[in-house]
């Protein structure tokens, strides 16, 4: 399981994008909880990838349906670094 610091760094992205104030969880997902479009969740990306100065491979994104997944990428990614 991802940090608890990288789980709230991602909350503080998400928080803007979270037009329904659905109170946020590692098992909410993008797509149906927060029902974010796939630009919201590109901008999303970009903006998690400037933040922990890192590259989340394109292949990858299919995968990362849930805040849980998307900070489990990130820490996997940055042990790599």
């Amino acid at each position: 399981m991802a940090k608890a610091e990288t789980i709230e760094k991602i909350y503080e992205l998400i928080e803007p994008l979270n037009k329904k104030g659905i109170d946020l969880a590692p098992d909410v997902t993008f797509a149906s909880d927060l029902e974010l479009d796939s630009l919201t969740v590109m901008d999303l990306v970009a903006d998690i990838e400037d933040e922990f100065d890192i590259v989340l491979p394109l292949n990858l994104l299919p995968e990362l349906e849930t805040i849980a997944h998307v900070a489990d990428a990130v820490e996997k990614i940055l042990k790599k670094g």
